[in-house]
């Protein structure tokens, strides 16, 4: 009964692990001009690694292109030219989108495949797994804590980026409210004067 009850939450986190896991992998076709980006919006202190090839598809020389991977203030993070494959790592020091770049070097058209894992996915849990002497059931726990503790910061980002976007919206409301109030009192002192200007020159044609 206990084995059957370990291997059923063996199931489940495995499960939640597949899940919850941060990877992205994109096809992406370069023409033999111009550029092509992918974005993530990442967090501060997150592990990013990413691999990256030209694919050939014609049977022929495959055609090499440059890489670029920006941060969000334009720090450059990863500058890579003239190679049919890639990899780059790094740990985020900017909250924001990163930029992954790509354009075709030989002036040909190109197919590129883009690996791009995040935060959890790009742990390296075989190394853990021999570091701490775990495995099996502790080692998907230790995945499943990890995780956890994840959602657990994204969920504190996305908290924090609503109250910053909640705080600018009221600034936004009161700063149209006040010009609201303003504009309709100029409106109003603006007709005042065009009244008492009118009167003033009927008065004076003896009109009224």
């Amino acid at each position: 009964m206990m084995m059957v009850r370990m291997d059923l939450l063996l199931v489940t986190v495995i499960n939640v692990v597949m899940f919850a896991g941060s990877t992205k992998a994109v096809w992406i076709s370069l023409p033999s001009t111009g550029m092509k980006c992918v974005s993530e919006e990442i967090q501060n202190h997150v592990v990013v690694l990413a691999d990256y090839f030209v694919i050939d598809e014609q049977g022929q020389s495959v055609p090499s292109v440059t890489a670029k991977v920006t941060s969000p203030y334009g720090n450059i993070v990863h500058d890579n030219e003239n190679t049919t494959h890639g990899q780059f790592a790094f740990t985020t020091s900017e909250i924001g989108s990163y930029y992954a770049c790509f354009w075709s070097a030989s002036g040909t058209a190109a197919t590129l495949n883009l690996d791009w894992k995040i935060g959890i996915a790009a742990k390296d849990w075989d190394s853990v797994a021999k570091k701490e002497k775990i495995e099996g059931v502790e080692l998907e726990l230790r995945r499943l804590e990890s995780i956890v503790q994840s959602i657990k910061e994204n969920l504190e980002y996305m908290r924090k980026r609503d109250a910053e976007m909640r705080e600018v919206s009221e600034k936004t409301n009161a700063r149209v409210a006040h010009y609201s109030i303003v504009s309709i009192g100029i409106c109003i002192g603006v007709s005042g004067f065009q009244v008492w200007n009118l009167k003033r020159f009927f008065q004076k044609k003896k009109l009224i």
